[in-house]
């Protein structure tokens, strides 16, 4: 499931309390699966697959042997919603684990964390486009030292060895290969023993592209700017590529905010017991039968399939 696919779906019942919620206490109504699912979003089979992920309590067993569940677990799977949609769906479940069984102290500290590295993927990705202006304000710059060509002397103080660049960039002379092999730096010539030389284009582009990377930008979005740069699209276009990153950041932190009550229901529920629910008044009929509802509450999927579909490993 991605991020943005994480933040979607049926947002129903957010903030709110279903009828069965409301009847919570001694007399309260066992929550099904259909109802969980209703309430969260979720399809009945992916509340089943996160349940045995750990992202929610495990549900209580009625005589008959079908999950019953409570409000906790409608709050649980919100939060999870929110947090895959903050960090992804792979660390989103190990986190909600650790905040069902963790400590009040160490669960709160885990989700102003997430909070702290937002703010700090942001702060670095507006540093990568002040580099890229000041970069790009560098080549526009006329010369110093009047107009004519560098002379050969000259020529060869302005390119700089892979050991040379890589020092100045803080990066290994891997990283530089592989740059290389995408694509996105190239030395203008190779001496007659194959050692790199990048001159002045090669070295601007090197550092746009460690100052992209330092701001968070994959390969596919590195690649794309630098393309930008030289393309039709011109200066807007690269503006649009880099604003597309913070607006990115920008959705996530939204998402977490928006999940920020059923997060602290879950940061405050920690180590604390979940009441069971009032027994089945008849064990032997499912007054509502869920259609999805499997009748083996045992039968777990394919554990090599995803919870939910679309989910990265």
């Amino acid at each position: 499931m991605s991020r943005n696919e994480a933040g979607s779906g049926t947002e129903a019942g957010s903030g709110t309390e279903t009828g069965r919620e409301r009847t919570a206490g001694p007399g309260r109504v066992p929550l099904r699966t259909a109802d969980v699912a209703r309430e969260s979003g979720y399809s009945a089979q992916q509340v089943r697959d996160l349940e045995r992920l750990g992202v929610i309590p495990p549900a209580a067993r009625a005589a008959n042997g079908y999950r019953s569940y409570a409000p906790v677990h409608v709050r649980a799977l919100r939060a999870y919603r929110g947090l895959a949609a903050a960090v992804g769906p792979v660390e989103a479940r190990s986190t909600l684990a650790e905040l069902r069984t963790g400590t009040v102290e160490t669960a709160a500290a885990a989700i102003g964390a997430v909070h702290v590295r937002l703010a700090r993927e942001r702060d670095e990705a507006l540093r990568a486009q002040r580099a890229l202006r000041a970069i790009q304000d560098e080549r526009n710059a006329p010369e110093s030292g009047g107009g004519g060509e560098a002379g050969e002397g000259e020529e060869e103080r302005d390119t700089m060895t892979i050991t040379e660049l890589a020092s100045a960039l803080g990066v290994r002379s891997s990283t530089l290969r592989f740059w290389e092999q995408e694509g996105l730096v190239a030395p203008e010539r190779v001496t007659s023993l194959r050692a790199r030389r990048y001159g002045l284009p090669a070295i601007r582009a090197a550092r746009i592209v460690a100052a992209l990377r330092g701001g968070g930008h994959g390969i596919p979005e590195v690649r794309a700017v630098m393309d930008s740069l030289t393309g039709l699209g011109g200066p807007e276009e690269t503006r649009r590529l880099l604003r597309r990153r913070l607006d990115g950041i920008a959705e996530r932190t939204v998402a977490l905010l928006r999940a920020g009550s059923d997060l602290a229901a879950v940061v405050t529920s920690a180590g604390a017991r979940q009441e069971p629910p009032d027994p089945d008044p008849n064990p032997n009929q499912d007054p509502d039968p869920d259609p999805d509802q499997d009748p083996d509450p045992d039968q777990d999927p394919d554990p090599n399939s995803d919870p939910v579909p679309g989910d990265a490993p």
